[in-house]
């Protein structure tokens, strides 16, 4: 083994901790109800959790407290829906309305599309997108 990756195998976790039931359980909640604040159709919801529209049953029961999947997708699609979130409050601080409607408003920086579309389009490309989209707005 050379030395770069004998470094890189003593300074770097083997994987992820998964969150336990609990924190799932509050993952959904707070997923949902960012999905609510947000006011998109159940097609756009299950498309930025990586759902097949089949699955919005999913989105309900998360609603009611079932834990959100602990599949490495589901959490990395949840991580990124909530530092756009986080991300949109810091743009708009004065301006709830503006955060919430964000990801359905048509943007420039998405050749004339909606945030939410080009999740639609790219899945959790897109939503790398949107966020590195933002994270540069913010800088």
């Amino acid at each position: 083994m050379n030395s770069i990756a004998a470094n890189t195998a003593t300074t770097l976790p083997l994987a992820p901790a998964v969150p336990t039931r609990q924190e799932r359980v509050a993952l959904a909640l707070m997923l949902t109800k960012l999905l609510g604040h947000w006011k998109l159709p159940i097609k756009a919801q299950c498309a930025l959790l990586g759902l097949h529209v089949r699955s919005k049953g999913r989105i309900y029961r998360y609603r009611s407290g079932s834990p959100i999947s602990d599949h490495r997708d589901q959490l990395d699609r949840a991580a990124l829906l909530l530092s756009i979130h986080k991300l949109l409050r810091t743009l708009f601080p004065q301006n709830r309305d503006l955060a919430y409607s964000w990801m359905s408003t048509r943007n420039r920086a998405f050749n004339g599309h909606a945030p939410v579309a080009i999740v639609q389009a790219y899945g959790i490309v897109g939503l790398q997108l949107v966020l590195r989209h933002l994270r540069a707005v913010c800088a």
